[in-house]
C-alpha cells in the first residue's frame, strides 16, 4: 500500500480525530484507492501515530461507509459507484432545504453579505471551468446557511453526506453549472425577503437538478 510521505502532519486535536481527518481526505481524493488494502502499521508510521488511534479512526470510517473491515483478515477502502449519487443527493436536498427554513429567522446581515461574496467567487470559478474550486466554494455557500440554521444535528448529518458527494466528484469528475449560481442568487433574495417557503423550494431544487444534470452525462 503506497502511503504518501510529503503530506502535512495532522494538526493535533486528539490522535483519533487527526487520523480520521487525514484518512478521510485521502479516501475522498483518491490517494487511497477503492479496493485498496489498508494496514494500521503503515498508516501509523505515515501519520506518526500509534496503532490504537489508527484502528479507532478506521472503525469510524467504516461507520460512515468509507472502509470495510474484515476482522482477522483485512481492511479495504470501499468502492465508489456513480449511481450512488441518486441516493446521496435526495436526503442532502431535504436537509439543506430544512436548514434554509430554520435559518430564515436567524440569519444576520453579515451572513447574507458572506453569501453574496461567496457566490461571486463561485461564479468566477464556474466561468474559469475550475470544477474543484467551484465545488469547495459551493460547500462554503451552503455551510453559511447551515451555520445560520443553528441545528447541530443537521450539521452533523450534512457533513457526512457532503463528504460522500466530494468523493463522487473526485472519482467521477462531477461538475457544477451556471444554473447553480443563478439559484444561489435567488436563495439570497429569498433570505432578504424572509420567504421561508420559497427558500426551501429553491434549495431543494438546487440539489435535485444536480442529479438530473449528472445522470444526463
Amino acid at each position: 500500500m503506497p502511503v504518501p510521505t510529503n503530506h502535512s502532519k495532522p494538526v493535533r486535536t486528539s490522535a483519533k480525530e487527526s487520523a480520521y481527518s487525514q484518512l478521510e481526505q485521502w479516501i475522498i481524493d483518491g490517494t487511497l484507492q477503492p479496493g485498496e488494502k489498508l494496514t494500521d502499521i503503515e498508516l501509523a508510521q505515515a501519520l506518526n501515530l500509534s496503532r490504537t488511534p489508527i484502528r479507532e479512526a478506521l472503525q469510524l470510517l467504516e461507520m460512515v461507509g468509507f472502509v470495510r473491515m474484515y476482522p482477522g483478515k483485512a481492511t479495504t477502502v470501499t468502492e465508489v459507484l456513480k449511481e450512488d449519487i441518486n441516493h446521496l443527493l435526495p436526503p442532502l436536498a431535504v436537509l439543506q432545504a430544512l436548514a434554509g427554513e430554520l435559518a430564515v429567522p436567524n440569519i444576520t446581515e453579515d451572513q447574507i453579505r458572506r453569501l453574496e461574496e461567496t457566490n461571486q467567487r463561485f461564479a468566477k470559478a464556474i466561468e474559469a471551468k475550475d470544477s474543484f474550486t467551484a465545488l469547495k466554494i459551493d460547500e462554503e455557500f451552503h455551510r453559511i446557511i447551515i451555520e445560520a440554521a443553528q441545528n447541530p444535528y443537521i450539521t452533523i448529518m450534512l457533513s457526512r453526506l457532503q463528504s460522500h458527494v466530494r468523493r463522487q466528484f473526485f472519482h467521477h469528475s462531477l461538475e457544477l453549472s451556471e444554473a447553480s449560481r443563478n439559484e444561489h442568487d435567488q436563495i439570497i433574495q429569498a433570505f432578504k425577503d424572509k420567504d421561508a417557503e420559497r427558500l426551501s423550494s429553491l434549495t431543494k431544487n438546487n440539489w435535485i437538478r444536480s442529479i438530473e444534470e449528472m445522470n444526463a452525462k
